[in-house]
């Protein structure tokens, strides 16, 4: 009926595509870490923006330069580019993050060559007056440096292009996430995510081309029917193990997240105003904040628990990376907030290379049969 091979091929071999799209298009590749870096600055210069995950290397090189105790999607990114994996960069952005992204920046900057080296540093707490004029001005510095090392101008004109086909990707994203919620079962989770991966690294036109058609075929498609469990899945995992295969074994399905990798990467439509950096800086500033990010004590667990109640959600999958302070710092907060409102959860700690079944699946059984 419908078709995701494409989007398949490029989440499965991410670097292979950049590659082949350098030496296609002969334009920059910039690696990103993290959903706040400005994709809309980054597709305005007429660079690739591409999303670094992790690794499915075995990782040792990076233990010379990280403590074990650092996660697995640090380690990993040093790992590859280490290995030689990442050498076709010109560039990578690091947004000041947590902890271990931030020290990964230094520990990158002295150890290894991928053309440029730009530290992205906006706002922690948002819910301020201060913090979109500040974003604002994070922004324009960003796009005067990225001006600077790719050798050519970035005009307001270009933005507002990079802005509207952003808007029509999360627009169209948001379309196939709403079948998903409207319609269980019709895409499973793997896809949704290769799907979204995809989405990070892929040529954003080719990309928005293919995930239009998809979506319009979605909305057209009749549904089985669903009798299991509805999940939201929330946490910090980027290059997703193959969980959702033991959800859905265990007779549930995924119908929202709270992911990075995920809704939060294009949620927000970014508003037509004089100011195009202004705008661009609203929705960074205005979209539901990651575990890094502050905007007011409730706000995570809000949000969280609005989207279980407007999927229909039976309960929360929480997937925590092995030695993510941040999240494991929410956790105790959002697990209250959730039983405040009677919506079990399950919490579940692994790494990025772990196999998704056993334990987990197991977990996952007796989760949904007690809900």
């Amino acid at each position: 009926m419908y078709s995701l091979n494409r989007f398949k091929a490029v989440a499965a071999d991410p670097a292979g595509y950049a590659q082949q799209w350098k030496a296609e298009k002969g334009g920059k590749v910039v690696g990103t870490f993290c959903s706040y870096a400005p994709e809309e600055l980054i597709l305005a210069s007429g660079a690739l923006g591409y999303r670094i995950f992790g690794t499915d290397l075995n990782i040792s090189r990076a233990d010379a330069h990280m403590q074990a105790y650092s996660c697995s999607l640090v380690r990993g990114a040093l790992e590859e580019v280490l290995a030689g994996q990442l050498d076709f960069l010109d560039g990578v952005v690091f947004p000041h993050t947590c902890d271990s992204i931030q020290r990964l920046s230094d520990i990158w900057r002295m150890n290894v060559e991928t053309g440029f080296h730009m530290d992205l540093v906006g706002p922690v707490k948002l819910n301020t007056a201060s913090a979109r004029e500040y974003m604002t001005a994070v922004l324009s510095k960003f796009r005067h440096e990225l001006e600077a090392h790719l050798d050519r101008p970035i005009d307001d004109a270009d933005i507002v292009s990079a802005v509207e086909t952003g808007n029509r990707i999360r627009t169209v994203m948001q379309r196939v996430y709403a079948v998903r919620t409207e319609k269980p079962g019709i895409l499973n989770g793997t896809d949704v995510h290769a799907l979204v991966k995809a989405g990070m690294v892929m040529d954003r036109y080719e990309f928005l081309e293919l995930a239009l058609k998809l979506a319009d075929q979605l909305e057209q498609a009749v549904s089985a029917g669903f009798t299991g469990k509805r999940v939201v899945l929330s946490g910090g995992l980027c290059n997703m193990p193959d969980v959702y295969g033991a959800i859905e074994d265990s007779g549930g399905a995924v119908v929202a997240d709270d992911l990075c990798t995920g809704s939060r990467f294009f949620e927000g439509i970014i508003e037509n105003q004089a100011d195009v950096l202004e705008a661009v800086a609203n929705r960074y500033v205005d979209r539901n904040v990651c575990p890094a990010k502050h905007a007011g004590i409730k706000n995570r667990g809000e949000n969280l628990v609005r989207t279980v109640k407007e999927s229909g959600a039976d309960g929360v999958i929480f997937i925590y990376l092995k030695f993510c302070d941040p999240h494991g710092f929410d956790y105790p907060y959002l697990k209250q907030m959730l039983a405040d409102e009677k919506i079990p959860c399950l919490l579940y700690e692994m790494e990025e290379k772990d196999a998704a079944g056993g334990q987990f699946q197991t977990r996952c059984e007796a989760f949904l049969e007690m809900i």
